[in-house]
């Protein structure tokens, strides 16, 4: 065959294909013009390959991503597909850039049968190799179910629209995002597919390339105006006087409310905030742990503030303190109201290897909770009151004030030091900078062994 046809044969093949729904929504996931196809015309039998993949820049950021093809054998899974994609996860390693994988299949070419269970094994084997080396998101517009859920769950971050679905039963049951979400399966939540790949190319300029290039750089930007802290303002109201204007990306919102937690830039930095508010339950625990966890992996400073009593599990108490405990990226915690006894220890003290404590001045900070602590110690001097009740409640503040307060705390070492409200960000900011050089050398071990 001429030159001239296999030119015309090559132009036929690319209008073909970048027809599809899969080229089309890689091409919006990057930035224009900057997308370049790997394996392009791989087949899978007679038809392409059920997902496209490649390499460009998102908002100026490498990243490589591959997209299932729903129009190609319903965007099934096979060996072809599974080569396309474990290539794609091996530039990433030499590279060092993100991955993000965009899910829509009906399942796996089951005819293929053992050659597909390879398939599958060989992507997760990758995926989990590549853990904690690059940013790994996976979007899912449509179906994931199965083994290629237990792929995509594997992520760092699972991206999901409304109409999307994931869940390990082959049967489907339990695979809607609202599920999802509760769950903790999905971190975030967006309402259409456009919304979604915005959250993506968002998530991207917050994350660095990999776990050895440092913290990006973004333009410094101030807290939203009009937000003014008191000793009143809740976890969320704190997240947003503290973090840059727009820059607030919360994860898991829908998991273990008692915790919030978020990346955002503050000063044109990235950081990963974390607010604990009244009772710890198991969820929640779990929720702080993993982020903490995936923040240390890349050394994305973190902030926790604190306003919180008690645990409700052990075992979610234990793997938190160990996550804390474990983490060498730069840690700052600030306790804005009540910090009781293993929260203190866990999650803002110097057991939890924070590198600087600072509380607001109306922080309680305690071994126990006051109503108890304060009884227990002067019990004597409520012998013989006319007005227990009374008496008791007055005892109670007077040990906040007293034996519970920051400046207690301060006095002993607790917390290096004690801010007002409004100065909470300024000294965020100069605290991060001082610690953005922190340099930790660990014990020679593969990794503790925490609960989970």
């Amino acid at each position: 065959m001429s030159n001239i046809g296999n030119a015309e044969l090559l132009r036929q093949a690319r209008s073909a294909r970048q027809e599809g729904t899969g080229y089309q929504r890689i091409i919006s996931l990057f930035d224009a013009g900057s997308f370049n196809e790997i394996d392009g015309y791989s087949k899978s039998g007679e038809d392409y390959t059920e997902a496209v993949a490649g390499y460009g820049t998102i908002e100026g950021c490498p990243a490589y991503a591959f997209v299932q093809s729903i129009e190609l054998a319903g965007g099934a899974m096979s060996k072809a597909q599974a080569a396309k994609i474990c290539k794609l996860y091996s530039m990433a390693l030499k590279t060092g850039a993100p991955v993000i994988g965009v899910y829509d299949s009906h399942g796996g070419r089951l005819k293929e049968g053992d050659n597909l269970l390879a398939a599958y094994g060989e992507i997760l084997l990758k995926s989990n190799n590549l853990s904690g080396v690059v940013p790994q998101i996976s979007l899912i517009l449509g179906p994931c179910i199965g083994t290629s859920a237990l792929i995509a769950a594997g992520a760092d971050i699972v991206v999901m629209t409304e109409k999307a679905e994931l869940t390990i039963a082959t049967d489907g049951s339990g695979a809607s995002s609202g599920e999802a979400a509760a769950r903790g399966d999905c971190h975030i939540l967006a309402t259409d597919e456009p919304d979604a790949i915005a959250k993506v190319r968002k998530l991207i300029t917050l994350l660095p390339s990999n776990n050895l290039s440092g913290n990006p750089a973004l333009n410094p930007q101030n807290a939203d105006s009009g937000m003014e802290l008191t000793e009143q303002s809740d976890g969320r109201q704190i997240l947003e006087a503290i973090c840059d204007s727009d820059s607030i990306l919360e994860l898991g919102k829908s998991f273990g409310p008692a915790v919030l937690t978020a990346l955002c830039s503050i000063n044109g930095a990235t950081a990963g905030v974390i607010s604990y508010t009244g009772t710890i339950d198991a969820d929640a625990g779990s929720k702080a742990a993993r982020f903490i966890r995936f923040c240390d992996a890349f050394s994305i400073p973190i902030v926790s503030f604190v306003n919180a009593g008690s645990f409700t599990t052990l075992r979610e108490a234990s793997k938190l303190s160990s996550s804390y405990s474990e983490t060498t990226a730069p840690k700052l915690s600030v306790i804005t109201g009540t910090a009781y006894g293993p929260v203190y220890i866990a999650v803002a003290g110097h057991g939890a290897n924070s590198d600087y404590t600072m509380a607001w001045p109306n922080a309680v900070i305690s071994p126990l909770a006051p109503e108890t602590a304060a009884v227990f110690l002067w019990n004597q001097r409520l012998a013989g009151s006319e007005q227990p009740l009374e008496d008791r409640r007055k005892l109670v503040e007077e040990y906040k004030t007293t034996e519970a307060s920051p400046f207690k705390a301060a006095a002993d070492g607790l917390i290096e030091d004690i801010v007002l409200p409004g100065e909470t960000r300024t000294r965020i900011i100069s605290t991060l900078e001082m610690l953005s050089s922190k340099r930790v050398s660990g014990l020679p071990k593969k990794h503790s062994n925490i609960q989970l």
